[in-house]
């Protein structure tokens, strides 16, 4: 019989069953599916364009759209002792996967997900816990098994923190982040310092680019000069931040994307501009603005007449 003490015995009694019902992928292993998958990630393979499908894209067919699955939920219930017991915490510690062969289009994927191992208690910097390994096997219609992976977790007790008395201090307000400076792009930082909007340009075929590279996207030459900007441009696409807050900023927060009148792309805030006020085609300019002293960063303002 089970110790009712040991938040890990009803695990233990369910170690190689079946977490939840197996997985049928909703469509056959595809071309259209790979091409997205290799666009994403930059993968040229041209076996990937006959007939055959990454082996990392092995989970990716069995994958659900992203709304409660309800076979899923009930299958955590191998992980309510631990809560009752006080072992609230979880967290994903390492991911495992082996590839038998390569998925060949047409074929559609069967995923299980068993129990494989549960741990003995672990003391962690997180706080003392239990590892449980689940082991995932993925077949194809003539039950062959084509590969595995395994997804371990840690479900803990918070360590908890010695309270120590401290006296109360004033926080100082969060300042800017400053932005990761290198030989790349020091000049942008330089100009922006200096009030200047500066864009590389290539030397070799004229083609500014932003960010800034080491090498021309056109014609590869690693020669290169500045030009300054006009700072004038057009609102080409915009996303309002809402969440997480993050200090010092203040939200809403748009994020625009504006091109730039001699033909290039920058990202910066808006700054005076309210969210009903950004129409996709208005004319923008940059206005440089220090932020903190000694701090200056490129915004958005409208421009005149606009």
């Amino acid at each position: 019989m089970a110790n009712s003490a040991d938040p890990a015995a009803p695990a233990r009694a369910a170690i190689g069953h079946t977490v939840w019902p197996a997985r049928v992928a909703r469509e056959p292993v595809n071309q259209p599916m790979i091409n997205a998958w290799c666009d994403a990630i930059g993968e040229t393979n041209p076996r990937y364009r006959a007939g055959f499908a990454p082996a990392a894209m092995l989970p990716v067919w069995t994958m659900r759209k992203f709304t409660p699955d309800p076979a899923r939920v009930e299958g955590m219930a191998i992980l309510q002792p631990f809560d009752a017991a006080g072992y609230v915490g979880v967290a994903a510690t390492n991911l495992e996967q082996e590839y038998l062969r390569e998925l060949r289009l047409g074929e559609r994927v069967t995923e299980e997900a068993t129990l494989e191992a549960v741990s003995d208690e672990k003391k962690t910097a997180l706080g003392s816990g239990f590892f449980l390994t689940i082991l995932h096997e993925f077949r194809v219609d003539s039950g062959e098994v084509v590969g595995r992976m395994r997804f371990r977790i840690l479900k803990f007790r918070a360590r908890e923190m010695a309270a120590t008395a401290r006296p109360a201090v004033a926080a100082a307000p969060p300042g800017r982040l400053r932005p990761p400076v290198n030989r790349d792009n020091a000049f942008f930082w330089e100009g922006i310092a200096a009030g200047r909007l500066l864009v590389q340009r290539c030397t070799g075929c004229g083609t500014l680019r932003h960010p800034p590279g080491p090498m021309c996207p056109q014609c590869q030459s690693l020669e290169w000069d500045t030009v300054q900007s006009s700072g004038r441009g057009t609102l080409y696409s915009f996303v309002v931040a809402h969440h997480p807050p993050i200090p010092p900023f203040e939200y809403p927060l748009p994020i625009l994307l504006v091109d730039m009148e001699e033909g290039w792309r920058l990202v910066a805030n808006a700054f005076q501009i309210e969210r009903p006020a950004l129409e996709i085609g208005m004319p923008l300019a940059v206005e440089i603005v220090e932020v903190e002293p000694g701090f200056r960063l490129p915004f958005f303002v409208r421009a005149a007449g606009g």
